[in-house]
């Protein structure tokens, strides 16, 4: 069985009245309403500065109080399953794993339609560009832990070579290792991806999504809110659709937004840009998206993942994956939701503008720092 909301709140030492940290304005205490992200503010965040920047938001009549840098998505999930947040960025493995653990956040919105995990290395590094898991065979595999881990396993299974693998733990210093040569490939996010790119020039990798159907970022909220503002919980996804409709077709303008609200990212701007452009045309657009709209569940993911934590231990206890998302609130018949694959152009990356790098990354975030 998971654990009762008083043993969880017990457990993590914090109360249902306030946060034990410094997380997300309330509405309560700003008349607002707040949303914490799953980390520190980065490119792959840009939807909502941008949104908040041109006053989407404010369009919708949802007085974003403010955004507020997290702790990880296990830690957002929690918060916003509390609901000392009304407003969360985390992950479907962690909105999973925390509905097994006495809180029920729900997902109202999939902003990552595929996992962002990938397996990449350098050409320098392996010698060549890796094209297929089959060539993994004999080499060594750094990941960090959680559902990175997790997926990366599940890939070089599914493809037959996980026993030919020395899966190894590189902790949160995986590009690095990577970089350093003490690894031959490494299992992380598409993020850690174009960072190795900016510092090796040519990256290639395979994209666990398309062997393993998962989501990456959600919108979470947490139930009770949402049943007593359901017109504030629409008009955030609306808002936020927009934000990256627009960040889309402007990614260095966004990324500007960004940097604006960030000074600290000014020095890194251009990873940061990367990061956006990379996952606005891979990550955001999907089948699902063209065919339903933005933001879209289907239930097929959830319960792969579900089924790949409580394979590996991972859970509490049980939960229906099915009550863990909602399409609800998603309006189809806004613009920026239901038409949304209409309304943007999708600029080129390493990925999808075929360099000679050959990459094709991809992939549910686990690593919370994403």
């Amino acid at each position: 069985m998971g654990e009762t909301r008083r043993e969880f709140l017990r457990a993590t030492g914090v109360s249902a009245v306030g946060l034990t940290g410094a997380v997300a304005t309330s509405a309560a205490q700003s008349g607002g309403v707040g949303l914490l992200l799953n980390w520190k503010p980065n490119g792959l965040h840009v939807p909502y500065y941008a949104a908040k920047a041109r006053g989407y938001y404010d369009e919708q009549g949802v007085n974003l109080a403010g955004i507020e840098s997290g702790q990880g998505s296990d830690f957002a999930a929690k918060q916003v399953g509390l609901g000392n947040t009304e407003f969360a960025v985390t992950s479907a493995d962690q909105m999973l794993n925390v509905n097994t653990r006495g809180l029920s956040p729900r997902s109202v919105g999939v902003v990552m339609q595929k996992s962002p995990v990938v397996v990449f290395t350098t050409r320098e590094t392996f010698g060549g560009e890796l094209t297929s898991a089959d060539q993994l065979a004999g080499k060594t595999v750094g990941t960090g832990p959680g559902m990175v881990r997790v997926l990366t396993k599940l890939l070089l299974e599914e493809k037959g070579v996980l026993s030919d693998v020395e899966l190894v733990d590189t902790g949160f210093d995986t590009v690095q290792q990577l970089l350093g040569g003490e690894v031959d490939a490494a299992g992380g996010v598409f993020a850690d991806a174009v960072v190795a790119r900016r510092e090796a020039g040519s990256v290639s990798s395979i994209p666990v999504a398309e062997t393993i159907p998962s989501y990456g970022h959600v919108v979470g909220t947490n139930p009770d809110f949402a049943d007593r503002n359901p017109e504030t919980v629409r008009g955030f996804l609306n808002a936020t659709a927009r934000g990256a409709a627009w960040a889309t077709d402007n990614p260095g303008r966004a990324t500007e937004m960004l940097v604006e609200a960030n000074p600290a990212l000014s020095e890194t701007a251009d990873t940061q840009r990367a990061k956006w452009v990379e996952m606005a045309s891979q990550y955001v657009l999907s089948r699902t998206v063209r065919q339903q709209g933005w933001g879209w569940s289907e239930a097929r993911p959830w319960e792969t993942t579900y089924r790949a934590l409580r394979d590996a231990d991972l859970l509490g206890g049980e939960t229906d994956p099915s009550s863990v998302w909602t399409n609800e609130y998603l309006d189809t018949d806004y613009q920026y939701v239901g038409r949304y694959a209409e309304t943007v152009s999708p600029p080129e990356t390493a990925t999808s503008g075929g360099t000679a790098s050959g990459e094709t990354t991809s992939g549910t975030t686990s690593d919370s720092r994403n």
